[in-house]
């Protein structure tokens, strides 16, 4: 592992500071490393693997795909392509879908159709955006000209422009920043990187309604909190509060890479057309297959239940390890995707936890985020908070 480990300091472009482990396969919630050690996963590839590894009925899907045809273009039709599309918009409730490489570029998709929304009523190019401060969208530009926290786009400057920032659950902050100019509000329904902060149903409600009053598109993004993880398909389903756009990705591919755009049909007749947007590898037959074969999955394990279930148990053990070390400040998220917050770094609490075989990831300087497989059970998270306990108790 070691020889592993220093090929990849000398090859890779160091833009992660990753862990000194490399991993090598994969089954059910449990990873192993090239030596042979066994580890809980309590990160699922940062909410990717949501069933699990080494799913046989989703790698015969693959494998059978691979023998068939892998890619073509979007400028034919492909069967896999078109029943992935089925899929997500009945999962959603979208109309209209264009899938992309990852959730960044569902990011810049969703940008576009914004603008171009508002370019098609009135012909100008001034339009503005609000964002929230706290959020991530992602890494490429646009992506990052809406995320609100300024570490990830200093270095970068300038960002698109006509881009604002309010604070997540105060409409106020929002309000203040509406003009005539303003084309969209974008929002992640459960913010992941900016320390689990879960959006409250009336500022949800209140964004709809600002969108409506001043036909501007409401976005939502799903990218992390998506796909079950809150217990519920898309975490925006349980405040019924539906989006213009909505951005997925993360698990829709269950470990092959996709993301996707998601419009209504009234946006999709009043925005992008031929010509305005394209993907090479975007849609293509074999992330087709994997998506489609993901949802049936979904259904046949009850995965969304699951996380409820799961969830709720997760939930109030973790209430009880905060009330037990005093470090432990705060405690937020639902479903299966949840945080802890601490007074102090958690690099070594997660390291800690590494050498004890479990698997996690921060959120943040001083937030232990939970992103576990959705097919995760009441027994795994005992198992988890045993050596997390451990962890923290080593690390004082």
């Amino acid at each position: 592992m070691e020889n592993y480990i220093n090929e990849a300091e000398q090859y890779l472009l160091h833009t992660y500071n990753r862990y000194h482990v490399v991993f090598d396969h994969g089954d059910g919630v449990k990873l192993y490393d090239t030596d042979g050690k066994e580890y809980l996963d309590f990160v699922s590839g940062i909410g990717v693997f949501a069933l699990g590894y080494n799913n046989k009925k989703f790698n015969d899907v693959l494998k059978g795909q691979i023998d068939k045809i892998l890619h073509t273009s979007n400028y034919y039709y492909n069967v896999p392509t078109i029943e992935a599309a089925k899929a997500v918009t009945k999962a959603s409730g979208m109309d209209r879908v264009f899938f992309t490489n990852s959730g960044a570029e569902a990011i810049e998709g969703a940008l576009k159709t914004a603008r171009k929304y508002a370019f098609l009523k009135d012909g100008k190019n001034d339009h503005e955006i609000i964002a929230m401060n706290h959020s991530f969208h992602g890494r490429t530009f646009g992506a990052l000209s809406v995320t609100g926290t300024p570490k990830y786009r200093e270095a970068f400057e300038p960002m698109i422009g006509n881009i604002k920032f309010a604070e997540i659950n105060d409409l106020e902050s929002v309000k203040a920043l509406v003009t005539d100019k303003t084309c969209a509000i974008i929002c992640e329904t459960l913010q992941g990187e900016g320390g689990i902060y879960p959006i409250e149903e009336d500022f949800l409600k209140g964004l709809r309604q600002i969108c409506d009053e001043n036909d501007a598109l409401l976005i939502l993004d799903e990218i992390q909190c998506g796909m079950g993880r809150t217990g519920y398909m898309y975490c925006w389903q349980k405040y019924g509060v539906k989006p213009d756009v909505m951005t997925t990705a993360k698990a829709l591919g269950g470990g092959v890479p996709v993301g996707a755009f998601l419009m209504t049909e009234k946006v999709a007749q009043n925005s992008l057309v031929a010509g305005d947007h394209g993907s090479t590898y975007g849609g293509n037959p074999f992330v087709g297959a994997a998506i489609t074969e993901v949802f049936k999955l979904y259904d046949e394990l009850n995965i969304c239940e699951n996380a409820k279930v799961v969830g709720d148990y997760l939930f109030a053990e973790l209430e009880k390890v905060k009330a037990e070390f005093p470090e432990i400040t705060a405690h937020r998220g639902m479903g299966l995707m949840q945080g802890l917050v601490f007074d102090k770094p958690v690099a070594d609490i997660i390291n800690n936890a590494l050498d004890n075989g479990l698997v996690l990831i921060n959120a943040g300087t001083q937030i232990i985020r939970f992103l576990p497989p959705l097919i995760i059970t009441k027994d795994d998270v005992d198992v988890m908070i045993a050596i997390l306990k451990e962890a923290i108790l080593n690390a004082r």
